[in-house]
């Protein structure tokens, strides 16, 4: 079994679930007392949220790459990035260490092609929704993305930094969410990727008809098949 590094912090709430879910699948996959091997590098999001605020994405990229030189030096096979928007950083991580790093929105892409999705929309962080970083590995695999209109990404991204990062989910949130959603299906989207590490943790599947796309579940299984493949 490979062992996974996990650079996670980002927020801690949603890297408990990558923890968690990693464990589940490899549990699943080779029974009995099979748990995963792996390290985990938790930051200081503090620190990382306010790089993102100021723009300063070269600190950030110089924290998590010391993050993921330790795991590198710990014994990780390969790193996994527990979050959706400092994948914009990924490149600068990448060319400071000598094993792979898994992409979340590579990952996603395959999930939402195995479906035969080929209209997406996407919510996240006003980073992962109005930049490219993310987006483009969507389209390169074919995939249209669109996104809320303007009042509704600051009310997204509002609620992922004050609420859900916070450890709250607070219903009228999860209602707001859901009524977005439906109109993005209105717009033609065929699924929704939860495209921030933490929405998850505010709506599942159960609470809508559009097929939703978590990116949390989906790393952190991909990650889980990768130690074992």
């Amino acid at each position: 079994m490979k062992t996974v590094g996990l650079i996670g912090g980002m927020s801690w709430e949603s890297t408990v679930t990558y923890y968690e879910i990693i464990n589940q699948v490899i549990k699943e996959q080779l029974g009995g007392l099979h748990s995963a091997k792996c390290i985990l590098y938790s930051v200081d999001f503090q620190e990382i949220e306010e790089c993102q605020a100021s723009g300063d994405w070269d600190k950030s990229a110089a924290i998590l790459s010391e993050a993921a030189q330790s795991l590198e030096s710990a014994g990780a096979d390969f790193i996994i990035i527990c979050t959706n928007t400092m994948h914009k950083v990924v490149d600068g991580i990448k060319a400071r260490i000598h094993i792979p790093v898994l992409h979340i929105a590579e990952a996603t892409a395959e999930e939402l092609l195995k479906k035969n999705i080929h209209k997406v929309a996407l919510l996240g962080t006003i980073y992962t929704m109005e930049q490219d970083f993310y987006k483009a590995k969507l389209i390169e695999k074919g995939l249209e993305v669109i996104i809320p209109e303007e009042k509704h990404r600051k009310f997204i991204n509002t609620v992922i930094y004050q609420e859900l990062c916070m450890g709250i989910t607070e219903h009228s949130s999860k209602e707001a969410f859901l009524e977005i959603m439906d109109g993005l299906g209105k717009q033609g989207a065929q699924g929704i990727i939860l495209g921030c590490t933490e929405i998850g943790l505010l709506v599942n599947q159960q609470d809508t008809k559009i097929p939703l796309f978590d990116t949390t579940k989906i790393h952190a299984t991909s990650a889980a098949l990768k130690a074992i493949e």
